[in-house]
């Protein structure tokens, strides 16, 4: 079985130390509705971060 994941947002914001508990509390909220949320520093300004929907 495959599994297909699907990019529905992207956004770049100003990174803050706390967001990584938003991402991981829509993670466990909203996992069974086939979302899952991401998060990674921007690699050219590590000031941004850029926060990811996707589909799962």
């Amino acid at each position: 079985m495959e599994s297909k994941i699907e990019i529905l947002s992207t956004v770049k914001i100003q990174n803050s130390p706390d967001l990584y508990k938003i991402v991981d509390s829509l993670n466990r909220t909203l996992k069974h509705k086939d979302l899952m949320f991401g998060l990674a520093l921007d690699n050219k300004d590590q000031q941004q971060a850029i926060f990811t929907i996707y589909r799962t």
